[in-house]
């Protein structure tokens, strides 16, 4: 009986030792990933050339947009059939391409107002994310709610690219922010769990998948809250 009970602690700990692993990864790389996106960014606010060349043409925003979408896609689709290394690669290339097309906001926003808007996402997300981890309660309905939600708000913002609704553009945002606060825990219970379950072999997939996920989490926060509360130039 002892000696059933101490194997079942031993294997819970070693559970949680492992998963506490893969969470570290998770949010080393997407720290990292954040990093290189800001860094990106801001570097091409300062370069005149650069910026005539992403914005004096619409279309080359759309190029940007296009990999972007294609890249998430592509890591997602093929995680299991790619290198653990090419999916950090991928990865960290998305957050390049990301951060030319977010150069806009330090040109569209005071640097003063992007810092503490920074700083409000940071926490936001780090309590949302530690609900999640901790939590016992199931997300998974919540989950679905919310994908249906995502779609149907990046429906609306086509949209709104042709109606320039400022109405519509204020409700985007409000409910961007709910949206992603709620993605969030989510997303991070689904890598956790993941975690638990997954082949030890796997786990460093796992680790880019899921920093990818919350990465985007992060970044359309830190946007809809920017809309939000930022101080325009």
């Amino acid at each position: 009986m002892y000696d059933n009970q101490f194997s079942s602690n031993t294997n819970d700990f070693a559970l949680a030792s492992r998963v506490s692993a893969v969470m570290k990864r998770v949010y080393i790389k997407m720290t990292l990933a954040l990093i290189v996106t800001g860094l990106v960014a801001w570097l091409t606010s300062t370069n005149a050339a650069m910026l005539n060349l992403l914005y004096a043409n619409r279309a080359s925003i759309w190029v940007l947009a296009l990999v972007e979408v294609g890249l998430v896609l592509f890591i997602s689709a093929r995680l299991n059939k790619i290198s653990n290394a090419t999916a950090t690669a991928l990865f960290y290339l998305f957050a390049v391409v990301n951060g030319l097309t977010l150069s806009f906001i330090f040109i569209a926003y005071t640097q003063q107002s992007i810092a503490n808007v920074f700083f409000i996402t940071a926490g936001t997300f780090g309590a949302m994310s530690a609900y999640g981890y901790l939590t016992n309660r199931d997300l998974s309905r919540m989950g679905s709610f919310l994908i249906m939600a995502l779609i149907g708000l990046i429906i609306a913002s086509v949209v709104n690219i042709f109606m320039h609704s400022e109405g519509l553009y204020w409700i985007i945002s409000i409910v961007g922010v709910l949206l992603f606060v709620g993605l969030t825990a989510w997303d991070t219970q689904q890598v956790k769990r993941m975690a638990e379950m997954a082949p030890a072999e796997s786990l460093g997939k796992i680790a880019t998948i899921g920093a990818l996920s919350l990465y985007l989490d992060f970044i359309n926060l830190f946007i809809y809250l920017l809309r939000i509360l930022g101080n325009r130039n």
